[in-house]
């Protein structure tokens, strides 16, 4: 299989990323965000609601674990580093690539932490989330990418050289 899973935090560009990186090599694009919501047949933040952090985080590690896919863009939710079910299975069938941004980037980027489905223990602060995230998406990643004060479309283009993964043919 021949695949490439983005991780990393919440606002950092994973999504729009990841088209673009689908979009020059003819790949598929998985937000496995809307496949959990497809799954589950409500939002993320109905999903949290429901069953709690523990519970989406569960949830989230089971559909990561069994994504059967290949020539695919895929990127996960910030937290599917918690998995580690599905981190092992998506380092097994991809380059995991994480899309490094300073706390200040990501911080500027987000908007409703909630309407986004991030998930928080009861007093952790979007500071005490980042620092927790950080070392476990580097020990993950096959790949590190820096991204601050870079556009997105010409990180993808670059991760495609990286990976030698041909341009789709126009």
């Amino acid at each position: 299989m021949e695949n490439v899973v983005l991780i990393g935090m919440p606002a950092s560009g994973k999504s729009t990323m990841g088209g673009r990186l689908a979009r020059l090599t003819g790949w598929r694009f998985l937000d496995v965000d809307r496949e959990i919501e497809r799954r589950c047949g409500m939002p993320l933040s109905r999903i949290i609601e429901t069953r709690g952090d523990e519970g989406f985080r569960q949830v989230e590690n089971e559909v990561n674990a069994t994504l059967d896919v290949d020539h695919t863009v895929i990127a996960p939710g910030g937290s599917v580093i918690y998995g580690e079910e599905a981190m092992a299975h998506l380092r097994e069938i991809a380059k995991v690539v994480y899309l490094k941004l300073s706390y200040e980037h990501i911080e500027e980027r987000l908007g409703d932490l909630h309407a986004r489905g991030i998930t928080f223990r009861p007093g952790q602060t979007l500071r005490d989330l980042y620092n927790e995230r950080v070392p476990l998406y580097e020990k993950y990643a096959h790949i590190v990418l820096e991204c601050d004060g870079r556009l997105l479309y010409d990180l993808a283009e670059e991760l495609r050289l990286r990976l030698g993964i041909p341009l789709l043919e126009a």
